[in-house]
C-alpha cells in the first residue's frame, strides 16, 4: 500500500454482496471498479464488501452514489453502500460501550448508518424486539451485543432501516477492529 495522507482515508461498507450465493462480486472487480472511480491505494477484507481506499474530500463526497451506481450498472444489482473516514471507524472503536461493560467481543456487532437518525427514530427503536440482545445508537452507528448470534437476532437490517429511516449495513467487531487498523496504518 502507498503511503497516504490519514485525511485522505476510507472505508466503504457495502451491504449484501456475496451473501448466501447472492449478489456475487469478485474483489477484484470491486478494486478495478473504485480506481475507475479515481481512488486509489485500493484494498478489501473479506469477500463481503469491505473496502479501503484513498481519495481526495471532494471526490470521496460523491463516492457513494457514484459506486453503488457503478455497481448496479456492472453487475444489475443494487447495492446499499455505508462510508467512513479513518477518523470516523477510529472512533467508533474506541467508543465501544458493550466494550466498558467487559461483554465478549465475539458477540459484538456494529450497524453502519447511512444518516444519524432522528431522535423520535431511535426512541422508537424496541429494546424487547430480541431477548438477550442489547443495542445502543451512538450517532450514525448502532453498537450490537448479540449473545444468542447475529443468526438469531431479530435487530435485523430490514428492521433498523424502517425503524430509523437510514440504510444500515452491519459489520462484526472482528472486522470492524481490523478496518480501522487498515485505514489508521495508512500514513502521511
Amino acid at each position: 500500500m502507498t503511503v497516504v495522507n490519514k485525511s485522505g482515508v476510507y472505508v466503504a461498507l457495502l451491504r449484501g454482496i456475496n451473501v448466501g450465493g447472492k449478489n456475487k462480486l469478485l474483489m477484484k472487480d470491486l478494486v478495478g471498479l473504485f480506481e475507475r472511480e479515481g481512488c486509489a491505494d485500493v484494498r478489501t477484507y473479506i469477500q463481503s464488501g469491505n473496502v479501503v481506499f484513498r481519495a481526495g474530500a471532494s471526490l470521496a463526497k460523491g463516492q457513494v452514489a457514484g459506486i453503488a451506481d457503478a455497481i448496479e450498472r456492472m453487475c444489475g444489482f443494487a447495492v446499499p453502500l455505508v462510508m467512513r473516514t479513518a477518523a470516523e471507524l477510529a472512533a467508533v472503536v474506541r467508543e465501544n460501550p458493550f466494550l466498558e461493560s467487559g461483554a465478549d467481543p465475539e458477540h459484538m456487532h456494529v450497524a453502519f448508518l447511512a444518516e444519524k437518525p432522528e431522535a423520535a427514530r431511535v426512541a422508537a427503536l424496541d429494546p424487547e424486539r430480541s431477548p438477550g440482545d442489547a443495542f445502543v445508537v451512538s450517532g450514525r452507528e448502532l453498537y450490537l451485543h448479540c449473545p444468542n448470534g447475529m443468526a438469531r437476532t431479530r435487530l435485523s437490517n430490514a428492521y433498523l432501516d424502517s425503524t430509523l429511516g437510514t440504510t444500515s449495513t452491519v459489520r462484526n467487531w472482528r472486522t470492524v477492529v481490523t478496518l480501522a487498523e487498515w485505514s489508521g496504518n495508512a500514513q502521511g
